[in-house]
């Protein structure tokens, strides 16, 4: 019941309005691809419920799925800044707070992360330029 009444409070509120929170794809606290199903996105793979994955949600709603082991990643709505930015910040964060963590995205949405129109927002967003590929260590 406690899901429902979120469920209905966020389709009330603006899209992705609320905390941004970074959860394993596995964890029973993030009810996508379990009780939800993930989001649509035209030409895109469907995330999976797997360990080891992470998916950034928004005020409830899914907004990037990172992929273990963290070389590819999935936005899970269209790109716009309003959203884009404060999951960016939130999955930097996520990295910072435990100096093991390391993320090497090599891919965005199925295509080289050098080729991506959000290779600009990652950047501000702290990840590095690599050989192949944008780090984004602690």
């Amino acid at each position: 019941e406690r899901l429902r009444d979120l469920r209905e409070a966020v389709a009330e509120s603006p899209p992705f309005a609320g905390p941004a929170l970074v959860l394993g794809a596995a964890d029973p606290a993030q009810p996508y691809g379990a009780a939800l199903p993930w989001p649509k996105r035209p030409g895109g793979r469907a995330p999976a419920r797997a360990v080891g994955a992470q998916v950034v949600l928004l005020g409830g709603a899914p907004a990037l799925y990172l992929e273990r082991g963290g070389r590819s990643m999935l936005t899970l709505r269209e790109p716009d800044p309003a959203w884009l930015e404060p999951a960016l910040e939130a999955l930097a964060a996520w990295v910072a707070a435990d100096r093991r963590r390391r993320v090497s995205l090599e891919r965005v949405d199925g295509m080289p992360v050098f080729e991506s129109p959000l290779e600009p927002a990652l950047v501000t967003a702290g990840f590095r330029p690599g050989v192949r590929d944008l780090v984004l260590r602690a």
